[in-house]
């Protein structure tokens, strides 16, 4: 063999072999979700693909109901179906021996359907403290959730909630206040906003019913204590009153009756007695 003929083979096999092992390594695993966020018992659907021209073994693994739709030789189609709580899917692909994989979370959320205002007192003096209490039952994603307490169209206060809050509870926000003379003249309400855009869903608004405070001025202890006095002075004069009407009609009624029996007695005396 020439030195020529000798040196092409070495290339050619080099090159077989380089070739092979960049198609090994370069290869690549997809996933596609129809639905990053869904509602509970929804069903959706994903796609698992893969670069690999021949890939020996791949599918989707999940704890989660699934069906295959539909397969070629380098992708595979699932419904996923029955979903209750937050999961994470993972696609897998093995091409020359040699497995790569994707995953993907999905959420579970229940949007803000009844949102619930409390004021504590409702009727409260200027310059009194009062409470403000929403609640919001049953809604997740919380990390998602932003509760807004508002005085007309200020917002008093917002409360939003960290990962590590337990799923699908009651979300509650509390803000504590000094009574205005203002405060009387507006509405108190509370806004829950969950927003799932960063995870492809769409952005849920639910208000409270309105409620007002009822506000009042207080007493100054100086007035409080002329009131009082004024109080003290005329039930005193009442009382005495009644009391001495009382004894004059006593003694007026002992007057009478005494006239009327000294004529009784001389009547009944015999006419040889009398005068």
């Amino acid at each position: 063999m020439s030195s020529f003929g000798f040196g092409t083979l070495t290339v050619a096999l080099f090159a077989l072999v380089c070739c092979s092992g960049s198609d090994e390594k370069a290869f690549e695993v997809h996933m596609r979700l129809e639905k990053l966020i869904v509602k509970p018992k929804e069903s959706f659907e994903v796609n698992c693909s893969t670069t690999c021209n021949q890939p020996e073994v791949g599918g989707l693994e999940t704890s989660l109901n699934k069906i295959l739709l539909r397969e070629q030789t380098q992708w595979k189609h699932y419904l996923i179906s029955n979903i209750s709580h937050d999961t994470v899917l993972w696609c897998h692909f093995t091409c020359s021996g040699k497995q790569k994989s994707m995953s993907s979370n999905v959420s579970v959320y229940q949007p803000p359907r009844q949102v619930f205002l409390t004021l504590q007192p409702t009727w409260v003096a200027v310059g009194k403290s009062f409470t403000i209490e929403c609640r919001v039952p049953a809604v997740e994603p919380l990390d998602s959730l932003t509760l807004s307490l508002l005085r007309g169209s200020e917002t008093l206060h917002s409360q939003t909630f960290g990962k590590a809050a337990p799923a699908l509870q009651e979300a509650t926000a509390t803000f504590s206040s000094m009574a205005h003379r203002e405060d009387g003249h507006h509405n108190f309400s509370c806004l829950a906003v969950l927003d799932l855009m960063s995870r492809g869903g769409e952005v849920f608004c639910t208000h409270s019913a309105p409620k007002m405070l009822e506000i009042y001025e207080p007493v100054p202890d100086s007035q409080m204590v002329i009131i009082v006095t004024v109080v003290s002075v005329l039930l005193f004069l009442f009382v005495t009153s009644v009391l001495l009407c009382f004894i004059f009609s006593q003694h007026w009624r002992q007057r009478r009756m005494g006239t009327y029996g000294v004529r009784a007695a001389w009547r009944r005396l015999p006419q040889a007695f009398r005068p």
